[in-house]
């Protein structure tokens, strides 16, 4: 078994116990299982940026920044400095997203340290079998399991949505199918939904991805609309813990655009008792002895 030099660094150093073995390959990191204080966990080995394959990155770093203005500046002229901080940002991108994830009780690994050398140690997702948990592109659903399911996950990406978060890379390849339903995996290309300009294109994409991969077992699933429904919710800060998701855009167009109505008669009516409170202050203040 090859182990990478940083992983062997943690072993040197007593921060990992044991490395088991290699659990996958993909096309931004390599993960083995471990054995950190003396539990099993999946060690994330980061490849460098030249090993990595994600096509058009831009559309992932755009609204992330550096530490500071100098980084800044730096990251933007591509410098050698520049491309260190960039890398550093990109693996910090995923702990980052994956705590705020966590806080908002999405299902997901609970990440544990990011170590240098870009080695994130989380939790191991594990099956029914108590075995590493398979992508739930390997299973085969029934019907009634695919509309479940996919219900489900739409309402773990709206809750991703809902604290400022799209995946932005989401399919049926990084979704676990573990113990206790599934679970979202690989966040270091996380966008910000409020500045990152891509963030609907990416979002819309997410959910036609795992639509499509459901709709195989449960067709009429290709005939909701998920992605615009939550999109249209989020933009009026109509997201919420409760939302039910119906899947249907127009029934939340009419929605919104009632609450809409209804906001602006309030604003007016707030607006109305304001001029009028003024009406009388002025009033009062022409009487005689004021």
């Amino acid at each position: 078994m090859l182990i990478p030099d940083a992983l062997r660094a943690l072993l040197a150093d007593g921060l990992v116990q044991e490395v088991v073995r290699p659990l996958k390959s993909g096309k931004e990191a390599s993960v083995f299982i471990v054995v950190a204080e003396h539990q099993q966990c999946a060690a994330k080995v980061y490849k460098q940026a030249h090993q990595r394959n994600f096509r058009q990155r831009q559309d992932y770093v755009e609204g992330r920044t550096g530490s500071d203005t100098r980084t800044q500046r730096a990251m933007g002229r591509g410098s050698r400095f520049g491309r260190q901080a960039s890398e550093e940002a990109w693996q910090t991108a995923e702990v980052r997203a994956m705590h705020t994830l966590a806080a908002a009780g999405v299902r997901i690994p609970r990440p544990r340290a990011l170590h240098e050398g870009g080695i994130l140690l989380m939790d191991l997702v594990c099956g029914r079998d108590g075995q590493p948990a398979a992508q739930i592109a390997t299973v085969r659903y029934r019907h009634d399991e695919a509309v479940r399911t996919h219900l489900l996950i739409m309402h773990q990406i709206a809750s991703m949505l809902r604290v400022g978060v799209v995946h932005a890379d989401l399919s049926e390849f990084n979704i676990l199918n573990a113990s206790d339903g599934p679970i979202i995996i690989d966040f270091p290309q996380a966008v910000d939904a409020a500045r990152n300009n891509n963030a609907k294109r990416l979002l819309l994409r997410d959910v036609a991805n795992v639509t499509r991969f459901f709709a195989r077992f449960a067709p009429e699933l290709r005939r909701t609309q998920y992605g615009e429904e939550m999109w249209l919710l989020h933009e009026h800060a109509q997201l919420r813990p409760d939302t039910v998701l119906s899947g249907r855009f127009q029934a939340a167009r009419g929605t919104v655009d009632a609450q809409v109505v209804l906001r602006a008669i309030e604003e007016a009516k707030e607006e109305a008792a304001k001029r009028e409170e003024v009406k009388r202050w002025r009033e009062e203040r022409r009487r005689p002895g004021h």
